[in-house]
């Protein structure tokens, strides 16, 4: 990076920070979150208390550690401010939300909500916390805007150990799903512009999250398993590979997702209208996708949204899901999100908002280039060049 490039992205977190230094109730962690945002963007290969504090000359990570444990400071209204800065910047009504969790790998037993359970991050069973997080997603970026920390029942039966790891007594067990209506509730209660909701059949396959979303009139594009059931058009009930399996073969479209890591993500995709009764305005589907390598290969979605809806329109949701996993890679690999050092619930909470601020803050960083790069090439299709209106 140059130095004008250097200076320009502090600039730019400290006008970032500036949104939420009122947050704190001191001028000691004001100043500390501060360099704590500007550590998380630099240029380090780990992000731990002792190198944030090394990059701004602190011997000790003691400051940082006050920041996160025991400075008096809102980081749920950091959270908020932070969600606003991405709406601000990448916000569109035809945006996505994306319910999706993630693995943190840990050693010992003392850090909140730890214990030996599944994570998709190693792909097994590990040590490890799990974090639940809400990504918005638009054609001008993806960041994400809300977190919880999975508290397994392990923990909330054992109310001292909680309590020694600052989780609170009334803080109950609640599942992953569970917190991704509370995340869902708080975007809804702030207005903030989305068009669908998406997630994998972690989330997608428990009906009870999609009456929730149906009750809102929440439009979703939900991945689920293959022996799931729905109810059919004719008011019965039947597994979704089964109805899938007598569609005509005329019924599969070949769409592109969009692009994705290694290019066009192309597959074979059809849908089956489902219920009985639609009403207002909404319908219920079935989706597949199918592979076209493989054509065994088949993953199943279940589908609310307007009647007008196009199987190209649920094709892009859920395509989208692939955004979380993004903002994920992009957290961990550049943001410090998986980096921290911190065993109490609060400071958990407080190291991961702080992250996805600066994760945020490059979203922005981003959209403006992508803006800028679509300005010059606009700039240069529709002027002919100086030697040309010479010659004309």
């Amino acid at each position: 990076m140059t130095v004008e490039q250097v200076e320009s992205w502090s600039e730019g977190v400290a006008g970032l920070h500036a949104r939420f230094a009122h947050r704190f109730g001191r001028s000691e962690p004001r100043e500390r979150a501060l360099d704590y945002l500007n550590g998380l963007v630099a240029p380090l290969e780990k992000k731990n208390g002792w190198t944030l504090s090394e990059q701004v000359g602190q011997l000790r990570p003691d400051g940082v550690q006050r920041l996160l444990n025991h400075s008096d400071w809102d980081e749920n209204a950091v959270r908020d401010d932070v969600r606003d800065f991405v709406v601000e910047t990448i916000g569109a009504k035809n945006a996505v939300l994306i319910c999706d969790d993630t693995g943190f790998l840990k050693k010992g037993t003392k850090s909140a909500g730890v214990q030996r359970q599944y994570t998709g991050t190693a792909g097994r069973t590990e040590n490890c916390q799990i974090g639940t997080f809400l990504a918005y997603a638009s054609a001008r970026g993806r960041a994400l805007i809300d977190r919880e920390l999975y508290i397994p029942v392990s923990w909330t039966d054992d109310r001292e150990r909680c309590r020694a790891a600052g989780i609170d007594d009334e803080i109950p067990f609640a599942t992953k799903n569970e917190h991704c209506k509370w995340m869902l509730q708080r975007a809804v209660d702030a207005g903030i512009p989305f068009a669908w909701v998406t997630a994998d059949e972690a989330y997608g396959q428990v009906k009870h999250l999609r009456v929730w979303l149906e009750e809102r009139r929440i439009a979703h594009v939900l991945a689920t398993k293959v022996n799931d059931t729905v109810t059919t058009a004719d008011g019965g009930d039947a597994r979704v590979d089964q109805l899938v399996a007598a569609l005509p073969r005329q019924a599969w479209k070949r769409v592109s997702g969009g692009q994705g890591a290694h290019g066009e993500r192309i597959y074979d995709w059809a849908r089956v209208a489902i219920r009985p009764y639609w009403e207002n305005g909404f319908g219920h589907w079935v989706l597949a996708r199918r592979s076209i390598s493989d054509p065994t290969e088949i993953a199943y979605y279940v589908c609310y949204g307007s009647v007008a809806s196009r199987l190209k329109d649920l094709v892009k949701v859920a395509a989208a899901r692939w955004a979380v996993e993004e903002c994920f890679q992009t957290a961990k690999g550049e943001c410090g999100l998986d980096h921290y050092q911190v065993r109490l619930y609060r400071a958990w909470y407080r190291h991961i908002t702080l992250a996805m601020a600066a994760l945020a803050y490059l979203t922005a960083v981003r959209a403006a280039e992508a803006a800028k790069g679509a300005e010059r090439t606009t700039s240069k299709t529709s002027y002919p060049s100086a030697s040309r209106r010479s010659a004309d």
